[in-house]
């Protein structure tokens, strides 16, 4: 694209399916909402860092979009981002980031490991739901909750570390992690929500380092190789 350009509109590439690699221009600031959607040839993108805004579902189902650099001036990866970007498996975050949001990553099944930003105190609902090569992840050490859904179904998650600065892992968090064997809860959790880790047919051991932690309905439920809950208070 030129140099000159300074604005593209919401859905200007939405379906462009023979469209394998672009390079957006320095002048641009905001990549507007579905701006890319569903163009399942596109590769190769070349965010410049005059951007700022990447707004919703702009790559969402860019199923053959490998490895993304996001600016460093990006505080927010908005709602569905890279929903099913399903070739994915290379993501850059900048240091300025504080939010991922709702189903931003989700059904990314290339996806091995991300590493998330210490800045970052949001992960939203369904952020990493799904992403089905996922084998590790590690919260950073602001955020407070894991939210509903966040990593669930991730069926190859095997470790997760979990700060101390979070206070509730809520529902269905990590419902259908099937290769998660251990997993240690620290003090700081005071609430675990409903089917937080359900169907995690895998857990062997979860230690609770609290006392008075609320369990939701069915938290556990169908942990079929859980051989024991730790709690050393």
């Amino acid at each position: 694209l030129p140099s000159t350009v300074a604005t593209i509109g919401a859905k200007c590439f939405e379906s462009c399916s023979s469209l394998t690699e672009i390079e957006l221009p320095t002048s641009l600031t905001t990549v507007s909402a579905e701006c890319f959607k569903s163009c399942s040839s596109l590769s190769k993108v070349t965010i410049p860092e005059s951007v700022k805004t990447i707004e919703k579902d702009c790559f969402k189902e860019c199923s053959s979009l490998s490895e993304i650099v996001v600016p460093s001036a990006v505080t927010k990866i908005e709602d569905g981002c890279f929903f099913q970007c399903s070739s994915l498996n290379k993501v850059t975050l900048p240091a300025s980031l504080t939010t991922i949001g709702k189903e931003s990553f989700r059904r990314c099944s290339s996806l091995k490991e991300i590493e998330v930003p210490q800045s970052v105190n949001l992960i939203d609902a369904g952020a990493f739901r799904e992403c089905s090569s996922l084998e590790k992840f590690d919260l950073p050490p602001s955020v407070t909750k894991i939210t509903e859904n966040c990593f669930g179904e991730c069926s190859a998650l095997a470790k997760v570390t979990i700060p101390s600065s979070v206070t509730s892992i809520q529902k269905e968090a990590f419902r259908r992690c099937t290769s998660l064997k251990d997993l240690s809860v620290p003090s700081s959790v005071i609430v675990i929500g409903i089917s937080a880790f359900a169907d995690c047919t895998a857990l062997e051991q979860i230690y609770l380092l609290a006392n008075n932690i609320t369990f939701g309905p069915a938290g556990l439920k169908g942990c079929t190789a859980l051989r024991e809950i730790i709690n050393p208070v």
